[in-house]
């Protein structure tokens, strides 16, 4: 009887345990949506991001997004129209490269047409520093 006691008692700390760590992730998160590159990002402090590849950035530079869609502080969400006014997210670049190689094959059968060429997509990896 003592055991399956330890046993309840252990999965209702446990329980309880999940749903603090739950409420505080989820109530404190801050968070953006960013646009750049044409593209929507859901961004975060701490979090690494990989975006299209941004002009005259080298490794360790700060970049300044500007163009906030959606800013959320954990207590409060400001939802912009089209943009938040006066809000910015911060963040480090930190890496400049290519793509994986995406093969790109024209044929066209009894014609003796056939062209391949590769293509590699530049990228910059940014780490987000701020939300402000």
């Amino acid at each position: 009887m003592g055991v399956i006691s330890d046993i309840v008692a252990f999965c209702q700390s446990m329980v309880l345990a999940f749903l603090l760590y739950f409420v505080y992730y989820i109530g404190i998160m801050n968070f953006a949506v960013i646009q750049t590159g044409s593209k929507q990002y859901k961004v975060a402090p701490g979090e690494s991001l990989v975006i299209e590849k941004l002009g005259d950035t080298k490794k360790g530079d700060k970049v300044v997004f500007d163009q906030v869609l959606l800013v959320n502080s954990g207590t409060k969400t400001s939802v912009g129209m089209p943009l938040v006014p006066g809000a910015t997210v911060e963040a480090t670049v930190v890496e400049q490269g290519m793509g994986k190689k995406v093969t790109v094959i024209r044929y066209r059968q009894k014609s003796r047409y056939f062209k391949k060429n590769g293509h590699r997509q530049p990228f910059t990896k940014v780490m987000i520093d701020a939300i402000k």
